[in-house]
This record gives structure tokens, sequence and C-alpha cells, in this order.
């Protein structure tokens, strides 16, 4: 089972769990588990992809009824309508808030692009940032006698591959449980001593206009009980809800606000 956030006759939002691929993909043939497919059979109807969320992360995932309904969400996502926000735990301290403006080459899959000979130009990318909380534990990572960590809010306003990932390990504080762009001996640590087994990257928040009615909703996603722990020791606690919310605001009262 897939935890249902919210659902109506047009469009259908759930907490995808860590782990778990969108829909089957060519590029791991021995996957069993898919989202698109278990929500398809939980509520008794087709879903239509409207935008993704990378493998290892969790959160928000929204999928039209419809086929109409999921071409007009993906406009919206297109045309960076929808403001998402996730949350990560980051390596060191970071602190205060800035905007990152810096562009990104498109990585090759291994498979996919195994035999392009197209070298890709950088892309725009651009993610706010906020520092929330520092967290430090008595775990000592190479030449560190301690191991520090940050919780951090981030809203991305472009849309590249990895993105996120690769602009905070451009900042130097990569995402615990990043394979590809962090730091082994730290994501080793963490797994063993705080059991932080997963990217620790969850798509928390979407915020979105109705595709139908106008209304203004807001989608918010729970955290899985890894980064719940994660949370009680830290006493992070106070920064997230301890269920998925939903929250409307009609198109008449929320036509001054962004």
């Amino acid at each position: 089972m897939i935890d249902v956030i919210y659902q109506d006759e047009w469009l259908v939002a759930v907490n995808k769990p860590a782990g778990w691929l969108v829909h089957r993909s060519w590029l791991d043939t021995n996957e069993t588990r898919f989202v698109m497919q278990t929500v398809r059979d939980q509520i008794g109807q087709h879903v239509f992809t409207v935008h993704r969320i990378d493998r290892p992360t969790s959160g928000v995932l929204l999928m039209g009824l419809s086929s109409e309904t999921a071409r007009l969400l993906a406009e919206q996502f297109a045309a960076h309508q929808i403001e998402k926000t996730y949350h990560a735990v980051a390596r060191g301290w970071l602190h205060g808030e800035d905007r990152l403006d810096y562009s990104l080459v498109e990585e090759r899959d291994k498979i996919a692009d195994k035999y392009s000979q197209t070298e890709k130009s950088a892309q725009a990318a651009v993610t706010d940032w906020r520092a929330l909380a520092q967290a430090e534990a008595a775990i000592a990572v190479g030449r560190y006698p301690t191991a520090r960590y940050s919780l951090v809010e981030l809203r991305p306003q472009t849309g590249r591959k990895h993105q996120l990932r690769r602009h905070l390990a451009h900042l130097r504080h990569p995402i615990i449980g990043d394979s590809k762009h962090g730091d082994l001996r730290q994501n080793r640590a963490a797994a063993e001593y705080l059991a932080m087994n997963r990217l620790m990257l969850h798509a928390s928040k979407l915020r979105l206009r109705h595709p139908k009615t106008g209304d203004m909703l807001t989608l918010e996603a729970a955290l899985d009980p890894c980064w719940q722990a994660v949370l009680q020791r830290f006493s992070w606690q106070h920064f997230f809800p301890a269920n998925n919310r939903v929250a409307f605001n009609t198109h008449h009262q929320d036509s001054g606000s962004n």
C-alpha cells in the first residue's frame, strides 16, 4: 500500500516511498515495485504521469486521473508555476539562506547515453536554500572527531536532473546518503551509527493551482521512519507535520498571493 495524500475526481497525490521507481523502466528490468502500477491497482483506475521523483527520494508525487488533467498539471510544472519544497540532511554545518544560481551539464546515463557522441551544454539551474538547524554526533569520521549535520529546506526554481543533490555538493555540503555526489565515509558512518541508510532527501510539499477548480492546493507528505528517527535524535520534530496534510485556498481568497 502507498499512502494517498489527496484524491478527487481529477487527480491523486501520494507519498512516494524511498527506493521505488515511479514507473517501469528498461533501465532497471529487475525492479518489481512501481508507484504508478501500485496506485492504479490501489484506487482502481488508471493514473497518468505529471512529474517524476528520483528513485531514492521520498515525498509528494502528483498524478492525473485523465490524460487531459495530466497535461494541464504538466504544463504548470513546465511553466514553473508549481512551488516545490524539499528537505535534506546535509553534511557539515550550513547556516543562513541564499539562492544558488549554478548551471549544470546534464548527466549522462551509463545505459541510455552509452553510444551518444553529443556533448551536452550547461543548463541554467537555480535553487533557493535555507538552513533550518544544525546537529553534532559523537562519531569520528576520517580526520574529524565528530560528525556534523544540517537540516536544509530547498526550493528548486528549475528542474535539472539531480539538481538538488548536485547543488548541495557544489556548496560542499552534500546530502547524506548520496552515493554519487556525496561523501562515502560520511554516508557509511551515518548509516552505521544513525541508521540514515537512504538518501536523506524528501519532497515535502507541492503548492499548485487545481487544474479544474482554480483553488490553490497545498500537499504535504509526512516523513518515513528513517527520517523520524533522525528528527527525534536531533530534536528537529517541530519542523515537520506528523501526518500528511492538505490545504485549500479558494482562488478568490488567493488572488493577491503568489
